[in-house]
């Protein structure tokens, strides 16, 4: 039950530092607050559970949790305050290290055997599209951005950049090397670890990045990719909402449950920890 307790602190920390209201809607019945709601939400993000299971399960543990349709509700209506809530988890004075990097996310999740049974060869459904940028530094999410058609991933670069701390250096794969992308790093102050494609032998403001270029540096980038698996192994490596508003709904959730899990408690402050030592037994 410790783990639960403190969830929920955390939750409603997150929820007073965004300057949250306690309660969304001005009329009406006020029975639940907001942190309520997003108590559930995170917790059938976590559990990956179903909105009428997450209702169940906290109403059996003690918690008064509404019920399932307004849960789906407020998934829907919550969308923007979750980009809230997401920006004070990777909100940092300075990042030196920032890794980009894009994977899919299936829309459904059924099972071979069904896949079978219906006379298909695989699943047709087209996946979304995540782009992510990652703190190498802290192994947390600093940016987002989900799409529902398929674009190259050199579309998200400028949209990642301008709603994240401004990094020192960025490394990404081949798929971002572009001569529009180095320019606008260039000119923002930032360095670019990014291969060039071996086709590719032209561009100005590519060979002046490549000057910098530093091979241990740019192997950072493969935390991305370790944070891609562990938020798929936790979290699933799907969704079960329909449409985009709500599907973005569920991967802010998933982000932010990502970063509050890598956060460190304040005993290990250095100050904390020093007047600790300096206090007389």
């Amino acid at each position: 039950m410790d783990k639960e307790v403190k969830l929920v602190k955390k939750i409603k920390h997150l929820l007073k530092r965004a300057g949250i209201p306690r309660y969304l809607h001005r009329y009406g019945p006020k029975k639940y607050a907001f942190v309520t709601h997003a108590l559930a939400l995170f917790i059938r993000q976590a559990g990956k559970l179903s909105y009428r299971r997450a209702s169940k399960l906290l109403r059996e543990l003690g918690f008064m949790v509404p019920t399932y349709s307004a849960l789906c509700k407020m998934n829907k209506r919550a969308a923007s305050i979750l980009v809230r809530l997401f920006e004070q988890t990777s909100s940092f004075s300075s990042v030196v290290v920032a890794s980009l990097d894009a994977t899919t996310i299936a829309r459904s999740n059924p099972s071979w055997h069904y896949i079978k049974r219906i006379d298909r060869k695989k699943p047709v459904a087209r996946p979304l599209k995540l782009s992510m940028a990652v703190d190498t530094r802290r192994k947390k999410i600093i940016a987002l951005r989900l799409r529902a058609k398929p674009r190259h991933d050199t579309k998200d670069v400028q949209y990642l950049l301008q709603r994240m701390p401004q990094p020192k250096i960025l490394v990404a794969d081949k798929g971002y090397d572009a001569e529009y992308v180095h320019e606008y790093c260039f000119k923002q102050g930032i360095t670019t670890m990014i291969p060039s494609k071996k086709t590719t032998k032209k561009g100005f403001y590519r060979k002046k990045q490549r000057k910098r270029w530093r091979l241990r540096t740019y192997h950072r980038r493969e935390i991305s990719e370790a944070l891609f698996s562990a938020t798929k192994q936790r979290y699933g490596s799907s969704v079960s909402s329909r449409s985009i508003r709500t599907q973005r709904s569920d991967i802010y959730c998933r982000a932010i449950l990502q970063n509050l899990s890598l956060a460190k408690p304040e005993i290990f402050n250095s100050a904390h920890l020093k007047q600790k030592l300096l206090k007389p037994l």
